[in-house]
Formats: structure tokens, C-alpha cells, sequence
């Protein structure tokens, strides 16, 4: 349901066209050591975890399984990202094709390579800067970002129905707190209570960034991939043992 698009069933299969997905390191990381910090087990979890730096994306993970995941049968999809511009309407390709003038290679690199943060800022992805600079370019940027990034929240709490945490990793995840703040404010509703003042001063490490009653809780985490490579490769020599 989830990994399949709503194409021709024999095209699809037949060029094997399915959502699959990336930063799986990094969203089992975020899993696995939320688990060991608030003493449960896996897949005793259902949690959203962010992925945010040059490259993005969300992972609906239920019951400690990835059910769902914003990038697709390539990393193009989801999110606006760096330069990438993350999903938008499909007819925008061959209409820059027959009036812009581009060829299908050309539409394709300006989506992964001159879009997204790049495009709308017009000089820098660095979050950091563009917070420095404070323009209007800059202003647009992070609000479109912070934006689409809600909005994949809330889509996968929709998804999954009972959550116990927003997890936050990736080095736009870790170090901006203006952006964990726009996410957060429209998960009220869903009974996610930020502690401000906490998430005004976590800009590095790990740190529970809601209040100890908030019955969403949310977190910062950050993503250590090298380390999760190494403890994989270890699972597998002691199955092998």
C-alpha cells in the first residue's frame, strides 16, 4: 500500500518502479537509541523520525518497523531539501521541456542540483546562514522548508495514529531550534507541549525537547550512520558465529 504508486501495475513491475527509500541508517539509529534512552524495547515504538540536513526525509516507523518513508524510487521525492526540490507536481517536467526550452536531463538537474533551499534563498543551503542573514529570500526559504517538513509529520502521525515521539537528527534537525518550534506548533493538537526554553538552548546533542507532561513527546538526536554501520555489521558476524 504503502511503497507502491498508483501507476500501471505491469509498467511498474516490469521496470521495478516502487518507493524505496533512503537514510534507513539513520532512522533505525534515531529508533534504536530512543529505545535505549527511554528504556523500551524497538519494536514497542511507533515514533516519526526526521532526517534533516543537505539531503531530508521523514520515516513512519510502527511498532519499531519502517512503515513508510518520504524519499521513493529515488531520492528526488519528498521533502524540499538542499538543493533538491522534493515533490512537486509531475507535469512541471515536460511542460519545462516544451516551453522552457530544456530537455529531460536539463528539468532533472535543476530539481536535484539548483533547488530547494539553494532556489529560494538564491545564495546558500546552510540553514545557519540563511538564519544569520534574515532577509526576505532567507525568511521564504526556511518558512517553505519548516512547512513541508510539518507537513510530513503530520501526514505519518495520521498514518500511524498512535505515536510516542517526533524524533529530530540530521545537523538541521540537531542544531535549529526555529525549526523544531514551526514543526512543533502545529502538533499541539496531537498533545505535543514544547519545553521553549529547552529547545531555545539544544543546539547540539541529545535532549528531550517537550515538556515532561506532554503526552507527544519530541527529541533531538544526533545521528551517529558510522556507528550504526559498525553495529549492523556486527549483528551479522554474531548470526554468523
Amino acid at each position: 500500500m504503502a511503497w507502491r504508486y498508483p501507476i500501471d501495475r505491469e509498467i511498474a513491475d516490469h521496470h521495478g518502479i516502487r518507493k524505496f527509500g533512503f537514510h534507513g541508517l539513520s532512522h533505525r539509529y534515531m529508533l534504536e537509541h530512543y529505545a535505549g534512552c527511554v528504556g523500551k524495547r524497538s519494536d514497542d515504538l511507533s515514533l516519526v523520525t526526521l532526517h534533516l540536513e543537505s539531503g531530508c526525509s521523514a520515516c513512519a516507523i510502527s511498532q519499531g518497523k519502517s512503515v513508510d518513508t518520504t524519499m521513493g524510487f529515488t531520492p528526488l521525492e519528498g521533502l524540499m531539501m538542499g538543493t533538491r526540490s522534493g515533490s512537486i507536481d509531475p507535469a512541471i517536467i515536460p511542460y519545462l521541456v516544451r516551453h522552457g526550452g530544456k530537455s529531460p536531463d536539463d528539468v532533472l538537474d535543476l530539481l536535484n542540483k539548483r533547488s530547494g533551499l539553494m532556489a529560494i534563498s538564491g545564495t546558500s543551503l546552510d540553514t545557519r546562514e540563511l538564519v544569520k542573514r534574515g532577509d526576505q529570500a532567507a525568511k521564504l526559504a526556511m518558512a517553505m522548508f519548516s512547512y513541508r517538513v510539518r507537513l510530513a509529520v503530520g501526514a505519518y502521525l495520521a498514518a500511524l495514529g498512535q505515536v510516542d515521539a517526533v524524533l529530530f537528527g540530521g545537523g538541521i534537525g540537531e542544531d535549529s531550534p526555529w525549526l523544531r518550534s514551526d514543526v512543533c506548533a502545529g502538533l499541539v493538537g496531537w498533545g505535543l507541549e514544547l519545553d521553549h526554553e529547552v529547545n531555545a538552548r539544544s543546539t547540539e546533542g541529545m535532549a528531550r525537547i517537550s515538556t515532561d507532561d506532554s503526552r507527544l513527546q519530541a527529541w533531538t538526536i544526533p545521528v551517529e550512520e558510522g556507528l550504526q554501520i559498525a553495529h549492523e555489521c556486527f549483528m551479522v558476524s554474531e548470526a554468523y558465529s
